[in-house]
């Protein structure tokens, strides 16, 4: 049996192994050619996998190890009776680190307190979910907006479906917005240019805003008039309108900009693999034997001494260091920014290159924090960003 994965996947190579024999090459590399003849199919978002790739293929079976679809032609699938897969939820937790690490080193350059600041987050599937678990644990107010997920929820009578607000409400009221919607790009629901001018021109003056979802959901002309009239006071963008390509202009201008790596913590990549490798065996019918032991993470423990820490700001000042030492989301901007003077053709390559070679990041659960003199509040703080402690709360 012939497997084909994208180099990028770790623990490839020793889990589909155990299936066929495993071709690994990078996945926006990967062409028709090299598909012909093979029977599995596995990469991540790079690859755009359709007709243009499949047809005259023989493959039985796609999987995508991340959480998105858009790089997937689904109707084409179905029409070629091919099953498929993808890893909902796999790099969640990744994407609130991400989320929380930028709002830290925001707050710490420019002074101002996370705690009792409203923050909208647009698209509440599994990382809109852990990224409110996260801004709650802060002490930020946080609105919710999913109309999808609201009509599942009305439509079943569940009373958590009262706990969303239109979009016009959280824009008019949220300091910081922060987006988790997939693309779509028609129906009801289209989040292409979901914020748009109309949007921007709705929203509170001097807003957050956050993009780790997809570069389409913003339109970059747009946001960059907001950043020039002051709607917008900061920008954290993750995800780019026309990657690997970026627009330079934005980059320039944003406070924090790194090249779609918010749900790269290993944990979230080994978690799309081994989705991915369980959903094969259960297709071919074989039993899951699954090689996936993480290696020990560059910050194993932390001691944290709260007993200076009297009000949520000291509490901030004592878990910034912590959230930026664990993920130092500075160190990937400044590897981003040094790209951005490189031609066109140089620069999309070379985004794509921080992808692959992007250096071993752990989730926030990877690290122990040793505890003294913790108040419940500050324990419950660390609790709920996922940090392991030494001790109950108490």
């Amino acid at each position: 049996m012939k497997i084909l994965c994208d180099q990028n996947m770790p623990y490839a190579y020793e889990a589909f192994s155990r299936l066929g024999q495993v071709t690994l090459k990078p996945g926006r590399q990967i062409g028709p050619d090299d598909v012909r003849d093979a029977d599995l199919l596995f990469t991540r978002s790079t690859t755009k996998v359709g007709a243009g790739l499949l047809e005259g293929s023989h493959i039985r079976f796609y999987g995508s190890s991340v959480i998105g679809t858009d790089h997937i032609d689904i109707p084409y699938l179905e029409r070629r009776g091919i099953p498929w897969c993808s890893a909902p939820g796999c790099n969640a937790e990744s994407v609130a680190n991400y989320i929380t690490a930028a709002l830290f080193s925001l707050s710490g350059k420019n002074g101002f307190a996370l705690a009792g600041k409203t923050a909208g987050v647009i698209g509440v599937g599994n990382v809109g979910t852990r990224v409110c678990r996260h801004l709650s644990s802060l002490g930020l107010r946080v609105l919710r907006n999913d109309p999808p997920v609201q009509r599942r929820l009305a439509d079943a009578g569940d009373p958590e479906a009262g706990r969303y607000v239109p979009l016009e409400e959280i824009l008019q009221e949220a300091d910081i917005l922060t987006l988790h919607v997939p693309l779509t790009n028609e129906g009801h629901d289209m989040t292409r240019h979901l914020l748009d001018a109309a949007a921007f021109g709705k929203m509170k003056h001097g807003v957050i805003l956050m993009n780790a979802a997809r570069g389409p959901v913003l339109d970059t002309d747009a946001l960059l008039a907001a950043l020039e009239n002051g709607t917008v006071a900061h920008a954290v963008i993750d995800c780019w309108e026309g990657e690997p390509s970026f627009r330079t202009d934005l980059a320039a201008r944003a406070d924090l900009t790194t090249p779609h790596i918010a749900g790269h913590a290993y944990e979230g990549k080994v978690n799309g693999t081994a989705a991915v490798y369980r959903s094969a065996c259960s297709f071919l019918g074989v039993k899951a034997e699954e090689p996936f032991v993480l290696p020990p993470p560059p910050l194993p423990s932390w001691e944290l001494d709260g007993k200076d820490a009297k009000t949520e700001i000291d509490e901030e000042a004592l878990l910034r260091p912590l959230v930026l030492s664990v993920y130092d989301i500075e160190a990937d901007c400044h590897r981003f920014q040094k790209i951005c003077g490189l031609p066109e053709r140089e620069r999309a390559s070379s985004f794509d290159k921080l992808r692959s070679t992007y250096p071993m990041r752990r989730q926030f659960d990877a690290t122990e924090v040793l505890l003294k003199n913790v108040s419940a509040r500050l324990g419950a703080k660390l609790q709920g960003l996922g940090f392991k402690v030494s001790q109950p709360v108490s």
